[in-house]
Parts: C-alpha cells; structure tokens; sequence
C-alpha cells in the first residue's frame, strides 16, 4: 500500500531515495532547508566510484600516521582541540581498519557499490542528464615508482577478485596523455570503469526535478525535530509541521545530532574538506588524484577545481583551509593554475561511521523511522543504490542486496 513518507535531507543520497519511493507509487516529501544538491553533493570530485569496492582504511603504517601527526602533508588535517571528542571514533576506524576486519567490510560494502553504475544509469536517463556525464574513468598519478608499482599491484588484485578494470600508463604515456602537466611523472594507474560528472551539484538538482515530474514534492524549510503522532510521524520545521507515515533520515552529517534526542547514539564522525576552483588556464582531460601528495584535480563545469582530503574539527569550528593552501601550490608544481574563482574556499563535511559502511535501514526502536546516512566519501556514488535498498525495505519487498551488513543494529 502507498505511503505519505518524508525523506529528510537532499543530497544525492536523499534525493536518490527520495525517487525510488515515488517510482513506487509513495506520496513523497523531499525536504532540505537548501535547495537540492548544493551542500556536501555539491562539493565532491564528482566521480562514480566503480572501482571503490574497499573503504577507505585508517593508515597503519607508521610513518604515514608520524606524517599525519606533524601535519606534513596536504590531505589530512586537525584540529588539536577536536581530538578528545574525536579520538574515540578514530581509535575505532583504526580498529575496522585491521587487515582482517578490513577484508569483512569490504566484502559487504563492494555488494552494494557493484550496482552504482546502473543505478545511476536510470536515473540519469530519466533525468534527461546524460550531457553532465563522460565515461572516461579516472586516474591516480604517481610521483614514484614504488607507489606506482604497489598501487598496480593492488589494482591487479581488485581486477581479479571484483572485475574492476585498469589501465597503466608509464611516465611517458602519462606525459602524452595529459600535455598540460609541467612535470614527467612516474606514471598513472587509470581506472577505467568510473563515470565523472562535472557538475555533482546539478546531477542533484535534475534528479530533484524528476522527483517533482514524478509526483514528488521538493520542499525548503528548516527541519527542528522529529516526533511520533497519530500512528506516525510529525516533522517539525520553520512552517507548518508535516505528517507522514514513514521518514527517512537521510541528512548526511547532521544525522547524528538529529537522531540524538530520539535516543540513537551511533558512532558517527566528520571528515571536512574543500574545494575551489580554477578558469582560464590549462585543464586535463579527467580527473586525477596526486596520489602521493593527496588532492584532486577535476575538469568541472566550473573550472578546474581542486578538492582536499581530510580535516577533523568540531560540528561549529570555523573553516581552516590550510590543506587548500598546501594543496594549490603542490597542484601548482603540475599544473599552471591561474587565480582562484572564489574569494574563499567552499567547505563540505563527509559523514562518516566507524566501520567505514553506511547505516541503511529501519531504526531499531521506531516503526516507520528508516535511516539511510554514513557514507563518508562515496555518497554521490551510493546514493541511487542505497536509495533502492531503503525503498525495498520500506515496501517490505526482497532487498535487492543483503541489507544485515549496514544495519544501525550492528553497532
């Protein structure tokens, strides 16, 4: 039977669930106290990441963390006085991120990440979207041999037990591919199943608009708190509260603090990054990761734009965009940037779990509250699949793919 139900939240993730459960025949609410697609979706490197079939781990190699530590390098970056809060969850991403441990979790997590391309696939042709999109993979461009030959030794290893495909390029072929680039690398490891969009944020916002030609309302407001009524759920926001059946919280980094007072309490955490954005000069031809150095560079419909790896700082502390800073003039070393866009960096928080897998489901003590949050670095990536496992729960049908893995009753 068709329900009211409210998705809370519209980023890809949001969105994505959002028109699966308006495909369904739902009477669907989208709403956002911003317009669809413009936080955390709008800042990515707008890649879909086949080749994503392992999380991100916490570094073990010691010198690596002694890096880090010192605050060496452009992709991590911290904020001493958030470390108390945050050490905690660290201590348990470490602890995922044993070889053993590690292994589990990406058996499950690549399950769901196989369909992201399909999944998205629909959409963007329903969305009429396919010009925001190029079928070129991405590459990941070594300074040194050594990391070049570990990195295509794990690639070989990813072909072979996930069917993903890559490319090596030496230095020369690097060179011939990529003219712009100032300096002879060692070579690049081109993974050739991603699709680039660039432009994150309007992909988004076509998928909002499919929304509404579906039936779906997109509404803007505010959302202060959530409450069972009459049999369901009563949103409250900035206007007249709003009544479903079932919600779905899908508010990326803010969902833990909007769960709290429900009594869910998951061990969630920030990473922040930035981005900015480059015109008039040189581009590439795809988006490269310097992977030894730890930004992106991205052909974007904005310019060339430069994203960051990692900062951890408090929920309200101010942006810091010191990584940005590093990262420009190492990204100057390869390419001539001319002057910034923007007067002052964007910045976007990844929300992230412990045990690097998203949190999609039913929330264990509140009938028709469903949750569907957590995934740290490849939400755009995930959105359109964890859309559809959370509309087969919700409809109680037979998921699509095992959902025990990414249970908020696992922690």
């Amino acid at each position: 039977m068709a329900s009211d139900i409210v998705v809370l939240g519209a980023g890809m993730v949001g969105v994505s669930a959002a028109l699966h459960l308006a495909e369904r025949g739902h009477a669907v609410t989208l709403l956002d106290r911003v317009a669809p697609g413009r936080e955390t979706s709008y800042g990515n490197a707008g890649i879909i990441q086949r080749e994503a079939v392992e999380p991100y781990a916490f570094p073990r190699d010691w010198r690596v963390l002694l890096d880090v530590a010192l605050k060496r390098g452009a992709d991590v970056n911290y904020h001493l006085a958030a470390m108390p809060a945050v050490a905690p969850r660290l201590a348990a991403y470490w602890r995922a991120s044993s070889p053993t441990s590690h292994a589990r979790i990406a058996a499950e997590y690549s399950r769901l990440i196989a369909h992201c391309l399909s999944e998205h696939a629909s959409l963007i042709e329903a969305a009429d979207a396919w010009d925001l999109v190029a079928k070129k993979g991405f590459r990941l461009a070594f300074r040194t041999e050594e990391a070049l030959d570990d990195n295509v030794q794990r690639a070989q290893r990813i072909e072979r037990e996930y069917g993903v495909r890559h490319a090596v390029l030496d230095g020369a072929g690097l060179a011939q591919a990529e003219p712009a680039l100032r300096q002879r690398l060692a070579g690049a490891l081109h993974w050739l199943d991603p699709w680039c969009v660039d432009d994150p944020g309007e992909l988004v916002a076509r998928y909002a608009r499919l929304l509404q030609r579906r039936g779906g309302r997109v509404l803007r407001s505010e959302v202060r708190g959530l409450a069972p009524h009459a049999g369901g759920w009563r949103v409250r926001t900035a206007e007249a509260p709003i009544d479903a059946q079932h919600v779905v919280v899908a508010l990326g980094p803010w969902a833990g603090r909007f769960i709290e007072p429900l009594g869910y309490r998951l061990p969630l955490f920030v990473k922040r990054g930035y981005h900015r954005h480059y015109t008039g000069g040189p581009t590439l031809s795809m988006p490269m990761l310097d992977a030894e150095r730890g930004y992106v560079l991205v052909p974007a419909a904005q310019g060339m734009r430069l994203t960051t790896g990692a900062e951890f700082a408090a929920d309200d502390a101010p942006p810091t965009p010191v990584q940005l800073d590093k990262a420009e003039r190492i990204a100057r070393e390869l390419l001539d940037l001319p002057t910034p866009v923007e007067a002052q960096p964007w910045m976007g928080c990844r929300p992230c779990t412990v045990d690097m897998k998203p949190v999609i489901g039913p929330a264990p003590r509140h009938t028709g509250l469903w949750f569907d949050f957590g995934h740290a670095h490849q939400g755009f990536t995930l959105g359109p699949a964890s859309g559809r496992l959370i509309a087969d729960l919700i409809d109680g049908r037979t998921p699509y793919v095992d959902p025990t893995p990414f249970a908020a009753t696992r922690f």
